[in-house]
């Protein structure tokens, strides 16, 4: 196996055909074939399943992918580091639940970006995603949201693979809905007041090494027979100003994002369930400038808008 046999491997799981890898990458097809076969032999592995669709990664394959692609950017970070002359890249990566209070804390952040060249990574997806991004996907920061009552539970795992937590905040949710939905005026709502209405919720509310079923029971609650799943946050606000019918249970918002699409939000005394969300990063690592910066932009987000 060598560095030409992971950027070989690399390009098929990108474009799915031999023929098209074969092309990106100026080598023969039968050449590019040989060299996939080598490293399948050094691997003891089939890292992709061949068919007349094309080239699909197995589980070991993806596995082996995720390893690759990580030394290939080390590789590239120690060429970039020592370039003479080369300005040194930020770098910002984090993975968080779909929630506007850190959509601010990063937009404000993002501002106190210099000329030096950056990128930056935004994640919006599930704590087993954001988990798996830092562990497998070389994200340094992470933030995951779960009930607190599975406080334990979360932590007993994040030990278990080298993760440090800090709890950012702690709240119930609130609900929002157009301002013009039938219960905008109402001043006390009650979870018997919801079944006419329609559920906007996010389609991937995992809980690792929980079943499907057992997440959406209590994530879910069945007393609604309507939900619509959305996994973008502007689709979700799209659908709440448009349809009246439907509402969304959500963490505290801020004030000018109602407004921004004419929502409305509010508290319902019935729901006492806590949730906490929690910044997690690998043991090992050394927070960076940019990722104090921005956990302060959080900060003062989460005492502005939650408490």
């Amino acid at each position: 196996m060598n560095l030409m046999h992971l950027k070989y491997a690399i390009e098929i799981s990108k474009v799915g055909s031999l023929n098209k890898a074969a092309e990106n990458l100026c080598v023969g097809q039968p050449n590019l074939s040989r060299a996939i076969k080598e490293l399948e032999a050094s691997l003891g592995i089939t890292v992709f399943e061949r068919s007349a669709k094309g080239m699909v990664a197995t589980a070991q394959g993806q596995e082996f992918l995720n390893y690759a692609n990580n030394v290939l950017k080390q590789i590239d970070e120690i060429e970039n580091l020592y370039k003479t002359g080369a300005a040194k890249k930020q770098e910002f990566s984090i993975s968080v639940p779909r929630t506007s209070y850190i959509s601010h804390a990063f937009a404000k952040f993002s501002k106190q970006i210099d000329k030096t060249p950056a990128e930056l990574f935004y994640k919006e997806t599930n704590a087993l995603r954001a988990i798996k991004n830092i562990l497998e996907s070389d994200y340094h920061l992470g933030i995951i949201r779960y009930a607190a009552n599975k406080d334990y539970y979360f932590k007993q795992m994040l030990d278990e693979k080298g993760l440090n937590y800090e709890m950012i905040t702690e709240f119930s949710y609130r609900i929002i809905m157009s301002k013009h939905h039938p219960l905008a005026d109402k001043t006390d709502i009650t979870f018997d007041d919801l079944p006419p209405y329609i559920e906007i919720a996010h389609a991937d509310p995992y809980v690792p090494s929980l079943p499907m079923a057992a997440v959406k029971k209590e994530e879910l609650p069945e007393n609604i027979d309507r939900r619509i799943f959305v996994f973008e946050r502007a689709s979700q606000y799209e659908i709440l100003q448009e349809n009246h019918d439907t509402f969304m249970w959500v963490s505290p918002m801020p004030q000018e994002t109602l407004d921004r699409f004419g929502l409305v939000q509010k508290i319902c005394a019935d729901n006492t369930k806590l949730y906490k969300d929690v910044l997690i990063y690998k043991s090992t690592y050394k927070l960076s400038d940019l990722d104090r910066a921005f956990i302060t932009e959080l900060c003062d987000s989460k005492r502005k808008y939650i408490g």
